[in-house]
């Protein structure tokens, strides 16, 4: 594989350029930069929110400096609660090129719009001095998700997922799964995988946190297509998401935005800390994929029975459909068809290597089904979180 190589030492499996705007208000500035840049290379993400939070900017900094990302505008409307000079340290302190643009100040939408499209040129160009080196299946990180479950995702494609993962995780890659109110009835075997007793008792207190949290909000991770899907419980939902998992010990337990300092299977713990103060915890796939893209990754494995279309912004989105049925129907979103293994087809391993061979053609530079459709989706809300302790990350093997 060929990576670009940053300053932090990190290689991306893309180049983007993003523009990023930091409220709402300046949305439609930022977004008609990049539509009139018509570069698939040049991506929107943004805050919708006017109120400084912690959390939003966290993830805001840890995006911009991913390694799939080269060069960043930022858009400002020019009152806004955002901390915009520290995302622009940020980033400059990354060794990326960074431009800013405030509305207020530049004379309102055409001359920022106007504005920005020469910045990207600017920036496109210092994008294309990064180097292209030798990058190892070592090197990956490696998210996954499910969404749009059914009867069908704990058969075929989650297990398929987590065989692909034992493969990366045997040659040290580092692999990320989530989703704790969906892990619900799982703490204990998780538990008892984890690399260090300690560790164990950390995922424990994080599901039973999430169990808390979804109690006090009234309603649980499990929506009516699952249920129309043919999944009965929230224990076989739950059975059925930690599949993605895969059979490799434990390594730590990470909260949206930490970055794994080496290579292992981690579970993000995504349900804020503290009482409930923004409601649910992701309100939709999109932002659980922002996520894990914050804490590092590469690229994203989307499990679905019931069929999902999106992709995302900065790292590619790479489909696994569950559902014969489903795949059938929606074959041109879906990268891969887990369903051959309930028609029988193909068993669970060999969907498990097509996978991961699907991993690293991806990470080669050949477009996800996604990414060629063009969908770049981004969801970022408000959340609090406070710090992992140190047996979330123990240093044993």
């Amino acid at each position: 594989m060929q990576g670009y190589l940053r300053a932090d030492g990190r290689k991306g499996i893309r180049n983007v350029v993003l523009v990023t705007y930091l409220v709402e208000c300046a949305h439609h500035v930022a977004r008609s930069i990049v539509s009139q840049t018509a570069s698939d290379d040049v991506q929107l993400i943004g805050f919708p929110g006017c109120y400084p939070n912690e959390y939003s900017l966290n993830i805001m900094e840890k995006l911009c400096t991913h390694p799939n990302v080269a060069a960043v505008l930022i858009v400002s409307l020019g009152c806004e609660g955002f901390n915009r000079e520290q995302l622009k340290n940020t980033i400059e302190a990354s060794g990326r090129q960074v431009e800013t643009l405030v509305i207020q100040q530049a004379g309102g939408t055409k001359r920022t719009i106007d504005a920005g499209l020469q910045n990207i040129k600017q920036l496109q160009k210092s994008a294309a001095l990064f180097e292209q080196v030798s990058m190892d299946v070592s090197e990956l990180v490696v998210g996954t998700i499910c969404g749009g479950s059914d009867g069908t995702s704990g058969i075929s494609a989650n297990p398929a997922v987590g065989y692909c993962f034992d493969q990366l995780i045997e040659q040290q890659a580092t692999c990320i799964f989530e989703e704790t109110g969906e892990l619900i009835g799982c703490e204990q075997i998780m538990a008892d995988r984890a690399i260090t007793p300690e560790l164990g008792i950390e995922i424990m207190k994080s599901v039973e946190k999430a169990e808390q949290y979804y109690t006090v909000m009234g309603y649980g991770s499990f929506a009516p297509g699952n249920a129309e899907g043919g999944l009965t419980t929230q224990e076989e939902k739950s059975m059925g998401a930690y599949a993605k998992s895969g059979s490799s010990k434990i390594h730590g337990l990470i909260k949206p935005g930490d970055i794994p300092t080496q290579g292992g299977l981690y579970l993000m713990d995504v349900v804020p800390d503290g009482d409930p103060l923004f409601g649910f915890p992701n309100i939709v796939d999109s932002a659980e994929i922002v996520e894990m893209i914050a804490s590092g990754s590469h690229l994203i494995l989307f499990t679905t029975g019931r069929g999902s279309v999106v992709g995302s912004a900065i790292s590619p989105v790479i489909k696994v459909c569950a559902n014969p049925e489903t795949y059938q129907m929606l074959a041109n979103d879906m990268d891969v068809n887990a369903g051959k293994v309930i028609k029988g087809q193909a068993t669970v391993q060999e969907v498990g290597k097509e996978i991961y061979d699907n991993v690293i053609q991806v990470a080669n530079g050949e477009p996800s089904k996604s990414e060629a459709l063009g969908h770049q989706e981004f969801v970022l809300t408000y959340k609090q979180f406070e710090a992992i302790g140190p047996s979330c990350l123990p240093t044993v093997r």
